[in-house]
């Protein structure tokens, strides 16, 4: 960030002397935005509160937001929060924790003003849970005059005792930029945008990204998609896009069935160019009628279809659950007291295990890659803590030891979800699956109605077989592993040994073959550990430094830039490779032969079974 030139006690003057006239005594929350007038880095927002009868009011900034499962403190992004009465006269403003603010006389309360700093800035790119950084799609970029990503919860408080209060927003911006929304402008204003909502919590789940135009729309049934890329390069664009995301989204839309809680549907994805202040942490965020998604800009146009189609997909079936199937800790989220669900292994697991089925259930993929995804998701969940209970862990989320096992929401709370559709298509014979399940509970609760977490399991007992309810207790809140081989079985599949596609600086995903000497930051390869293929094809030996591939130098700085790099790779590419060996430089030209990895997998085996198994992948 950069350091603010004009002293904030001066700006705060001008500011209040800009409005000095009576201010109308409202029952909402007006709330301007100014993307204009950016002023080192940070954006002014200006607040016009409802009515006071108190004298004190306490003005909130996000803790925790829904969908992030982590405590991010968007507090630590505001500064220079100031407070007038209509006359412009400062009122006291005390900070009572990092998200929290008291004002006085709050009965003259006409304005707040605060300053924005943006979270991309932040980021140190560790992985989740490592460090402060928040995760880039619930994030905020502030770039002046070429891109904004408002993920609004990072922009807007709210009063207590005001959450159920209406909520008016005007961004003003450049004529250059347009903002990308689900929400409906209406503001004919070719620099403003006016956006209504009921409520607090029906704000904060709906992100604006300001940039150039680029952005396409089509319809999947009554559905509208619309889909906004910020591309810093111009690399790609919404148009090269599209085409890939509606044959998806029509095929989740198919699968999906009678399941609609929205008529608009927004998709804004940031490429990050991966500088020091832009946004490293990948993926995406889901809101119920949109989502945001961040990934690398250097990722090849195929690869970057690839993970769309994975994350995007996923981000869509949260329509499901949470956001139409949820508890009262979603219905009534606490933003700065959160309460924490269960039931991450429906409303993550579920989602997840969705995201793959409707590929096979779709013709997307075959079942051999489907089972390799399962596969993979048996291996990586094992990794981590394969006897604590899920919904201990899911309801205390937000702190240690639980914190560390959140990964495994996508993991074994998948899994969870496969193991029950098979127990359901046993027992209906084929003729039901999680899926009817699904349905069944969105008539049961809808978005409206929350259910209570103790209740969830006998509800969808009832709704499904004993054998169900069983597995829930002994699996997902008792402590008992999965035995999945017992569950494949059931379906006609078997464990056997398949072989994926490797990478070519790391082993099994975990096990690294190079190393970085942090004193010259040189990338080395690891000195006693044995070559994958496309090490040996090359000709690379332990302990040599690698210090370019195709022309391009790497080190510790851009090691992450390598890595990808390496995704792009086919086998038969030519490629160059700078090394040191022995203190002395030199080039090697060859061809890229991927590295195969064996591990375990599964196959169809069974014809007796074929009935069932093809109700369970393909409905």
């Amino acid at each position: 960030m950069k350091k603010i030139i004009v002293s904030l006690s001066l700006v705060g003057f001008l500011w209040s002397c800009s409005t000095t006239k009576t201010a109308t005594k409202q029952n909402d929350v007006a709330v301007t935005i100014d993307l204009v007038n950016v002023k080192d880095d940070k954006v002014m927002v200006t607040v016009t509160p409802p009515t006071f009868t108190n004298e004190t009011a306490t003005f909130h900034f996000p803790k925790t937001v829904p969908g992030t499962y982590s405590e991010d403190d968007y507090g630590r992004f505001i500064e220079n929060v100031k407070a007038y009465d209509a006359k412009g006269n400062a009122l006291k403003v005390a900070k009572t924790d990092e998200n929290s603010y008291s004002i006085s006389d709050a009965t003259k309360l006409a304005k707040i003003t605060y300053l924005v700093n943006d979270t991309f800035d932040t980021e140190g790119g560790a992985g989740f849970g490592e460090s402060e950084d928040v995760f880039s799609p619930a994030g905020t970029n502030i770039n002046a005059g070429i891109n904004f990503m408002l993920n609004t919860h990072g922009f807007i408080g709210y009063f207590k005792g005001k959450e159920e209060t209406p909520y008016k927003l005007t961004v003003t911006h450049p004529e250059n930029l347009v903002g990308v929304s689900a929400m409906t402008d209406a503001d004919p204003s070719a620099t403003s945008d006016v956006f209504l909502m009921p409520k607090y919590a029906n704000l904060v789940e709906m992100p604006i990204m300001y940039s150039k135009p680029d952005f396409t729309s089509f319809m999947v049934d009554d559905m509208e998609i619309i889909i906004s890329v910020y591309s810093p390069t111009g690399k790609y664009t919404a148009e090269q896009i599209t085409p890939n995301m509606e044959n998806m989204m029509k095929a989740q839309k198919r699968f999906l069935g009678p399941i609609n809680s929205t008529k608009k549907y927004a998709i804004l994805l940031y490429l990050s160019d991966m500088a020091a202040k832009d946004a490293k942490g990948f993926g995406a965020l889901e809101h119920p009628t949109s989502t945001t998604v961040v990934m690398p800009e250097m990722m090849g146009l195929e690869m970057l279809q690839e993970q769309l189609k994975d994350v995007v997909s996923h981000e869509f079936f949260h329509i499901v659950t949470p956001l139409t199937i949820h508890s009262n800790e979603i219905q009534y989220f606490d933003f700065n007291n959160p309460q924490m669900s269960e039931h991450l292994w429906m409303y993550e697991g579920v989602t997840e295990y969705f995201a793959n089925l409707f590929q096979v259930n779709q013709g997307l993929i075959d079942e051999s890659e489907f089972f390799e995804r399962m596969a993979g998701k048996i291996a990586q969940s094992l990794q981590m803590n394969d006897t604590m209970s899920f919904t201990k862990m899911s309801k205390n989320v937000l702190n240690p030891p639980y914190k560390d096992q959140y990964l495994n929401v996508y993991q074994k709370g998948a899994l969870i979800a496969m193991c029950m559709d098979i127990l359901i298509r046993e027992n209906s014979n084929g003729q039901k699956g999680i899926l009817n399940l699904m349905q069944e509970l969105a008539k049961e609760y809808g978005t409206k109605k929350a259910f209570k977490d103790e209740e969830l399991f006998a509800k969808i007992t009832e709704l499904t077989y004993p054998a169900v309810g069983e597995f829930l207790t002994q699996h997902v809140s008792g402590e008992t592993p999965i035995p999945y081989e017992q569950f494949f079985t059931k379906m006609g599949v078997t464990q056997t040994t398949i072989e994926v596609a490797g990478n070519p600086f790391l082993k099994g995903q975990t096990e690294p073959y190079i190393t970085v000497n942090p004193n010259t930051k040189e990338i080395m390869i690891l000195p006693e550990i044995e070559l994958n293929t496309f090490m040996t094809t090359l000709g690379l030996k332990n302990n040599d430094i690698l210090l370019a591939f195709n022309g391009k130098d790497y080190n510790l700085d851009n090691i992450y830039d390598l890595i990808m790099a390496s995704m792009n790779w086919k086998d038969g590419d030519d490629l160059t490779v700078k090394i040191k060996r022995a203190e002395k430089e030199q080039v090697i030209k060859g061809k890229v032969i991927m590295p195969k990895e064996k591990q375990d997998g599964y196959q169809a085996t069974d014809d007796s079974k074929k009935t069932v198994r093809e109700a369970w992948l393909r409905g």
